[in-house]
């Protein structure tokens, strides 16, 4: 009951559910403002220095609403903030990256196939990467790039490609991926903490003291929540990314994150045309369908090291604490017995190309790499090997609960 790693498995779901949650609430609110803003139509009845209304109906009921540019006449009395599911999200995701890739960085985090790092040079990158990303990203925005947003949206996506490249040569592929979504939406919620905001707080300011709005703040904003919009799909990607090996476990991973990028500009570019004109632009679908064809093409070539390459690599610290423990050999043949046959470099299992979610349990390095999660899988619970693929035997299960205890307790001892 009271066994940490269980405990900390809960904690992660805990925080992934609501991660997911305010993930669904900002990027609705993106999307449907978005929306609401292309579809917006003039009306000379409207009050002075309105933009335009929409005219709309849900759940039984009908909306009006109408835009101002910068600012009605009068401050409202009420007025509702968009801003805490944006932070809820940003908040939420930096809480789960730290608890699966910083505290849980030997597994998830650190390649050592890739680059010889301690977890705290990992955990190190992984944040200031975060940080310089932003700082880079507003330096652009500020600077007389912000007058030519076509070339700033190039140079961003130049940044990106750089980023992915940059994540795979030293994190795994499950982190790489995730990392750059990372980076991507911190930008995002950086747009709103730090310009759009505190613009628009300026702008109600000015209203209460009496003072007319500058137009410039506004502008900002719009420009940022642009940028918001056309990043918004690559990040949902790169979040569902560690799902699927295909997506990250092949040597052009970071060409495939690369290139998901412009499948974000593609689709938004037709929905938000259509939102303004009334019917999008036809030759984003099949620029799209092509892009996604490439990019299951790529996928076909395996990232992970061959079973030489693992067998001769001296193992990591934290291998070798797992591996090191007496009653690890009996666990060892378990999972071998067990789970290869599927978590294998060249699975045998009979129409599966590759290990699911990139997990390969052949080496000692392997299993020792995988301890905890072995342990949760097949250990406390019997969610692996599916009952369809194998019938487990209990004591295989006990040798792997006793190792990993072990080891765990033996640590705590």
């Amino acid at each position: 009951m009271y066994d940490m790693a269980i405990i900390w498995d809960w904690i992660a779901f805990s925080v992934r559910w609501l991660h997911v949650i305010t993930a669904m609430a900002w990027i609705g609110a993106s999307f449907y403002f978005i929306a609401l803003d292309l579809m917006l139509k003039p009306n000379p009845a409207l009050p002075h220095g309105a933009h335009g209304e929409e005219w709309e109906v849900h759940g039984g009921g009908f909306y009006h609403t109408v835009k101002y540019l910068v600012a009605p006449a009068q401050m409202p009395e009420h007025l509702t903030w968009h801003k805490w599911q944006s932070y809820s999200t940003w908040l939420s995701g930096a809480a789960l990256l730290m608890i699966i890739y910083w505290v849980g960085g030997e597994l998830f985090l650190i390649d050592p196939t890739k680059a010889d790092l301690a977890l705290w040079q990992g955990i190190l990158i992984s944040g200031g990467s975060l940080t310089i990303g932003w700082l880079a990203y507003d330096a652009m925005c500020k600077s007389k790039l912000a007058d030519h947003p076509t070339l700033l949206m190039l140079l961003l996506f130049v940044i990106l490609v750089i980023m992915s490249w940059g994540y795979h040569q030293i994190f795994t592929g499950r982190a790489a991926l995730l990392h750059l979504g990372a980076f991507t939406a911190t930008i995002m919620t950086g747009n709103v903490f730090f310009q759009i905001m505190p613009n628009q707080r300026i702008v109600v300011e000015d209203l209460k003291a009496g003072r007319t709005p500058d137009a410039k703040y506004g502008k900002i904003a719009k420009v940022r929540s642009t940028h918001n919009n056309y990043l918004t799909l690559p990040v949902v990607f790169l979040m569902l990314s560690n799902h699927y090996p295909l997506a990250f476990a092949t040597q052009h991973a970071w060409i495939i994150a690369a290139l998901i990028f412009l499948t974000g500009v593609t689709i938004r570019h037709y929905f938000n045309t259509m939102h303004r004109t009334g019917r999008g632009p036809n030759w984003t679908w099949p620029v799209t369908v092509g892009i996604m064809i490439l990019i299951a093409w790529l996928s076909t070539q395996p990232g992970m090291d061959s079973y030489e390459e693992s067998e001769a690599r001296a193992l990591t610290a934290h291998e070798t604490r797992f591996a090191s423990a007496a009653s690890f050999e009996d666990a060892y043949f378990a999972v071998v017995g067990n789970c290869s046959m599927c978590h294998g470099r060249e699975p045998s299992w009979d129409g599966m190309n590759w290990p699911p979610k990139g997990v390969v349990l052949e080496t000692e390095a392997d299993v020792a790499r995988h301890a905890e999660q072995i342990y949760l899988q097949a250990g406390r619970t019997h969610a692996m090997p599916p009952p369809n693929a194998i019938q487990m035997d209990p004591e295989a299960r006990r040798q792997i609960v006793t190792w990993y205890n072990d080891v765990t307790r033996g640590d705590q001892g």
